[in-house]
């Protein structure tokens, strides 16, 4: 049986202004980071991505070495895509990225016009698109003059292979000399995603320039890798990341002194009638000015209960300082 949208999806979705652009992002975006490589579950991805849809959801966040293996996550989307959501393709926002290793060689990492540009045109290939909504450059190349990788991206946007540009994980000073490079160009930057969460604030300090050039903002990993949960309250679970299924979060992470937080900050969010996980985003959104905050899911019930968050969309002054005294 094919995939008819819920019609009151757009119902209680909130949609923001995405810097100083015309495109409206959901305060809620899906990443493909995890969960959907070859590894994963066919059926399990789909009824993700389709719940996310479902609840107002339009923007799916991807890059070229997502998996494992590398690249198989944007091969498992464009199934998705094109036997669920073909339908649909306008009303939704896709972003993909590149800049880590991807292929060997000297080719096949970092900022140079040559990888930007085939990095892209492989990830078309793979999702089955014409176009990209958002396509990223996922971290500066040290090794690579910045008005190179910026001069990709605007040949990347002029041929019409995306929408939009992106950057990400670049820190202020690096931010603000591409910004100005795009503009000599006569290229804006739609938006810069970072870390973000109550447990990683560092970001904080891009605010001010973003802000100055009107550029949009979205955050991965705002709960921790699942550490602004309440799966570790009791310890850890055989089936976590944290038991040794991640790569980028070990036990270590898991300390007596993060869960004495975690179990303090759950008692805020019970009291406004949340989850800690729910609390975690709406602080995310609220303090990071951002536009969207992206989430990971490994069922479906967990976009349903990140959504539900956006019913009680905001923290007091006196939350907020009890939530900074917590955090230390």
């Amino acid at each position: 049986m094919s995939y008819t949208a819920k019609k009151q999806r757009y119902d209680t979705m909130e949609y923001r202004r995405c810097g100083e652009s015309g495109l409206k992002l959901p305060a809620m975006s899906v990443g493909l980071w995890h969960n959907f490589g070859y590894e994963s579950n066919y059926e399990n991805a789909k009824n993700i991505i389709l719940t996310s849809f479902d609840a107002g959801i339009t923007h799916f966040d991807l890059a070229n070495n997502y998996g494992p293996p590398a690249g198989s996550a944007e091969e498992m989307f464009g199934k998705i895509l094109h036997t669920e959501l073909a339908a649909y393709r306008d009303e939704l926002v896709i972003s993909t990225k590149a800049g880590y290793g991807m292929w060997d060689g000297p080719y096949g990492d970092g900022g140079s016009k040559k990888y930007l540009v085939s990095s892209l045109d492989q990830s078309l290939k793979r999702m089955g698109l014409d176009y990209v909504d958002i396509f990223y450059h996922h971290r500066p190349d040290s090794e690579t003059p910045i008005w190179e990788t910026m001069d990709a991206l605007a040949g990347i946007l002029r041929q019409g292979k995306a929408l939009y540009i992106g950057l990400s994980n670049y820190n202020p000073k690096q931010l603000r000399e591409a910004s100005a490079c795009l503009k000599s160009m006569g290229v804006r930057c739609l938006i810069h995603q970072h870390n973000y969460s109550m447990f990683d604030q560092k970001s904080r300090q891009l605010i001010p320039v973003l802000q100055e050039e009107g550029i949009g903002a979205i955050a991965f990993c705002p709960l921790a890798q699942g550490l602004l949960t309440d799966k570790y309250i009791h310890g850890i679970p055989a089936d976590s990341r944290a038991a040794g299924h991640s790569a980028f979060l070990g036990k270590d992470a898991v300390t007596p002194q993060v869960v004495d937080k975690v179990v303090r900050l759950a008692k805020v969010a019970q009291r406004r009638g949340q989850k800690i996980s729910q609390m975690a985003l709406i602080w995310a959104l609220q303090t990071g000015r951002l536009t969207s905050v992206i989430l990971g899911a490994s069922r479906p019930s967990q976009i349903t209960e990140n959504v539900e968050a956006l019913r009680n969309p905001v923290l007091t002054e006196e939350e907020l300082r009890e939530i900074d005294e917590i955090l230390g």
